[in-house]
C-alpha cells in the first residue's frame, strides 16, 4: 500500500489563525484591535463625535491632526451616515446627521432644539457681532445686563416673574459659554466667537428676526436686533429653534 504524502498546505496552515499577541503587534492599542488609525487620530476623530464643535484656536493640535487626516476621519464617519465639514478660513469643524430620501439613513445624531430664551440670547449676540466685526472692531463682547436689558423686552408677564426670566436669559448664556461660542474673559463680561455665524447663518438670522417681530408686535423691535446682517455669510450648521407658545 502506498502512502500518500500530505500537502504542504495541509501541514504548514493551521485550521484557524491564532490571534497575535499585542506584544507581537506593536500596532494594536487593545487586544483585538482592528483599527487602522494612529491612536492620536483616533482621539480626534471621538472628540470629532463628543463635542459639536473643534475649534482651531483652542484646540490647535488637534485641529493639526484634523487636517493632515482629513480624508480619514471623513471616511470613518461617512460609514456611520455622518458628513465631516471644515470652515478653514473660521478654523472650525463639526459634523452633521446625513439625510437623504433615496437611502435608508439611521439617525446617530440628534437635534438639540434650543429655548426660547437661548434663541433670544443668540439672535442678540450674532446682531452684536455683526454690527462690531463690520465696523472693523477686533472681537465683539457683550455685558451679561446689556444682553438681559435687550433679552427680556421678549418677554412677557405669562412668562413668569422678573426673577425667573433673568434666570432663564443666564442659562442661555452658560450653555452658549459651555458650547464654546461665547467666552467669559471677566465676571459677567464674554467674547463672542466666530461660531456664532456658524450656529445663525444670515439666511436663519432673518428668518429669526421675522419671529421675534412676532412676539412683540405691539412694542416694536429694539433697534439693536433690527441691524440687517450682511448677505452672503456662509451657511453652516443648523440652529434649531422650540417656539414657546403659551
Amino acid at each position: 500500500m502506498t502512502d500518500i504524502a500530505p500537502s504542504p498546505s495541509d501541514t504548514d496552515t493551521p485550521a484557524f489563525i491564532a490571534p497575535v499577541a499585542m506584544e507581537n503587534d506593536p500596532d494594536a492599542l487593545f487586544a483585538g484591535d482592528r483599527g487602522i488609525l494612529d491612536a492620536d487620530v483616533r482621539r480626534v476623530l471621538v472628540r470629532i463625535l463628543q463635542r459639536r464643535f473643534l475649534v482651531a484656536e483652542n484646540s490647535p493640535a488637534e485641529w493639526k491632526l484634523l487636517i493632515e487626516h482629513q480624508q480619514m476621519i471623513e471616511s470613518r464617519l461617512n460609514d456611520l451616515f455622518v458628513r465631516l465639514v471644515v470652515d478653514h478660513a473660521r478654523g472650525v469643524a463639526y459634523k452633521e446627521q446625513v439625510r437623504s430620501d433615496d437611502v435608508d439613513v439611521p439617525i446617530l445624531l440628534k437635534d438639540e432644539a434650543y429655548s426660547r430664551a437661548e434663541t433670544l440670547v443668540l439672535v442678540y449676540m450674532r446682531t452684536v457681532f455683526q454690527r462690531e466685526t463690520t465696523a472693523g472692531t477686533a472681537s465683539a463682547r457683550v455685558d451679561v445686563e446689556e444682553v438681559e436689558q435687550t433679552v427680556l423686552t421678549y418677554f412677557s408677564e405669562t412668562d413668569g416673574t422678573r426673577a425667573s426670566q433673568q434666570r432663564a436669559v443666564r442659562t442661555a448664556i452658560a450653555r452658549l459659554d459651555r458650547e464654546g461660542i461665547i467666552e467669559e474673559e471677566s465676571e459677567g463680561r464674554y467674547r463672542i466667537g466666530p461660531l456664532i455665524e456658524i450656529v445663525l447663518s444670515a439666511e436663519v438670522l432673518r428668518e429669526l428676526q421675522r419671529w421675534l417681530d412676532e412676539q412683540i408686535p405691539d412694542a416694536g423691535t429694539p433697534a439693536s436686533l433690527t441691524d440687517e446682517a450682511e448677505p452672503g455669510i456662509e451657511t453652516v450648521a443648523s440652529a434649531i429653534v422650540e417656539e414657546e407658545r403659551a
